[in-house]
């Protein structure tokens, strides 16, 4: 599936997605290498919650990158496209706020939230330039955005290892693991796709959001953006 597909046919790619809910985080693990668990601790840091504030998680699935927030004290609303990634977080968590919702069309006043994140998901989003905009617009003043992604390695070795990995080797694990392969399989299309580092940080800046820097992990195969929202 490709991002034309995606454009054409969102409520199949919400599908394909809640097709894969139930392993959805083992499959990640075991695909990542489980890098995956460094990547979200990762995001932790970055957007350094503290106790009481108000934070918006994006594409939280079944909510494992919501948790280390709210364990940590504060008010994490995990937000999904997946009805089926929901209820799966739901049944494991009951007490976090689980709400669905488009991330270009957010159910939320302006000014909500101290930050926003979103991991491994702005690539699903069809138009993910006006889903950046619609996170400044619910963040108050001078909070902050972390968006973790899959980007492009930054090393000449690794980009020759990366790419027949995704065009090989992860399609065939996916097979293996996951109860949706097909799901996996354009999960490598979209990562090739995906802009580089200082093309996402450029849109972070067009969107309205200040200092947007970056930070890249695993060799750049996967990119930590950050920025803060006007004051």
């Amino acid at each position: 599936m490709t991002r034309a597909d995606l454009a054409k046919r969102p409520d199949q790619v919400a599908a394909m997605f809640d097709g894969v809910a139930a392993r959805y985080d083992t499959t990640n693990t075991v695909l990542s290498l489980r890098q995956d668990r460094s990547w979200r601790r990762a995001v932790v840091r970055a957007l350094d919650v503290r106790a009481g504030e108000l934070v918006l998680d994006l594409a939280a699935g079944t909510g494992t990158s919501t948790e280390p927030f709210a364990d940590a004290g504060a008010r994490a609303v995990p937000c999904d496209f997946s009805l089926g990634m929901l209820r799966v977080g739901r049944a494991r968590r009951p007490d976090m706020a689980f709400t669905a919702a488009d991330a270009t069309a957010l159910p939320f006043p302006d000014a909500t939230f101290d930050a926003v994140t979103i991991s491994f998901g702005l690539r699903n989003v069809v138009e993910p330039r006006l889903a950046l905009a619609e996170m400044l617009r619910v963040t108050r003043p001078g909070g902050r955005v972390v968006v973790c992604e899959f980007s492009h390695p930054v090393l000449p070795v690794l980009r020759q290892l990366y790419a027949p990995y995704l065009l090989r080797a992860l399609p065939a694990v996916a097979r293996a693991v996951s109860s949706n392969p097909e799901a996996y399989v354009y999960l490598a299309e979209s990562i090739r796709a995906w802009p580089h580092q200082r093309e996402l940080a450029g849109w972070l800046t067009d969107a309205g959001w200040e200092h947007a820097s970056w930070r890249d992990l695993s060799g750049g195969i996967v990119a930590l953006h950050r920025a803060a929202a006007p004051l």
